[in-house]
């Protein structure tokens, strides 16, 4: 493990950003370039838990996603819709799961163009085993008070429903907690909410700069006012 640094080079960073006239922009810059930060120290908790498994978070999640789905199949395009990634991402990962026996494809039962992605049992136990492991190691002691996780929840939850990552009240963004979260199947089964982390076999590039200020703390039945978008100029 690399030594902790003395000073924290994000302060440094915003102190410089500052110091060359960009002080109404600095705050933000400091925000999403922790955020970048905390996103790879996070990944490497969860690669070296995921690594021995010989799963990426992308593969984890497709696996958990199938899980918890009622009949354990869908079609790709759903998945894809679901972990938000685009279809040659989610085929890649599929194809690699394949290869190790933890899902399969199955004729689409009314749909003679289109088959579903079916975890089996064997991915199954993998997803279960992973996640147990996943909560012991990374989830269930993030580093950070219960109270803090719920406001950092809220925060993030509104800043992606600002920038239209989901068009209905999140009860993370501060909505109403008594809809209740399906995946638009008949059956209504929740799904493995997907966290964006790891939703590629390489890398996701980061939703583009949005804002929005949330509902007062402990408003659990407010909802986040989603700010317009202004047009940029095009060059």
């Amino acid at each position: 493990m690399t030594p902790p640094l003395q000073h924290d080079p994000v302060a440094q960073a915003h102190q410089n950003w500052a110091g060359h006239g960009w002080g109404e922009s600095a705050d933000a810059m400091a925000a999403v370039t922790s955020l970048f930060r905390v996103q790879q120290i996070l990944m490497a908790r969860i690669d070296a838990v995921l690594r021995p498994l010989d799963l990426t978070f992308a593969r984890f999640e497709m696996l958990t996603l199938l899980g918890f789905s009622r009949t354990g199949a869908m079609p790709l395009a759903k998945a894809s819709s679901r972990l938000q990634v685009h279809p040659t991402s989610v085929t890649n990962t599929v194809e690699r799961l394949g290869q190790a026996g933890l899902v399969e494809r199955r004729p689409h039962p009314t749909d003679g163009r289109a088959n579903l992605i079916a975890i089996t049992p064997q991915g199954r136990d993998l997803a279960l085993q992973a996640a147990r492991e996943l909560n012991r190691e990374v989830f269930t002691d993030l580093g950070l008070p219960a109270g803090v996780l719920t406001d950092l929840n809220r925060i993030l939850g509104t800043f992606r429903y600002a920038a239209g990552d989901f068009s209905e009240p999140s009860p993370l963004a501060g909505g109403s907690a008594g809809s209740r979260l399906s995946d638009g199947d008949p059956a209504g089964v929740p799904v493995f909410g997907a966290t964006g982390a790891g939703a590629r076999e390489e890398k996701r590039t980061p939703a583009g700069p949005a804002g929005a200020e949330g509902p007062a703390p402990g408003d659990a039945a407010a909802t986040p006012v989603r700010p317009k978008r202004r047009r940029l100029p095009r060059g």
